[in-house]
């Protein structure tokens, strides 16, 4: 399997244990689970950033009336948030 097939977040925490975490990377790739398992962690880092983005802005009072009123306030105020959901997903699944 090639490294782009299994995502951005799957590239990421595979840079991390090639650096970080060596000897399981190797055991990994000598067991044939490290690409499946980098595929199933993107999915999770992409569905748990969707969760936490929507959860956010809800939170937040980021709606489509507002992106109809203020659409910069609204970009804003999205890249925020997303921002801010990356931080929880990098610290709770990519570097761990």
């Amino acid at each position: 399997m090639h490294e782009q097939q299994f995502g951005r977040y799957g590239r990421m925490h595979l840079r991390y244990l090639k650096q970080d975490r060596p000897v399981l990377y190797i055991a990994m790739i000598m067991d044939g689970n490290l690409w499946p398992y980098l595929e199933e962690l993107n999915n999770q880092a992409q569905k748990r950033m969707e969760r936490l983005t929507s959860k956010m802005a809800a939170q937040e009072g980021v709606t489509e009336a507002l992106k109809a009123e203020d659409p910069m306030a609204w970009v804003g105020k999205m890249e925020n948030i997303r921002s801010r959901a990356e931080e929880i997903v990098l610290r709770e699944l990519i570097y761990r």
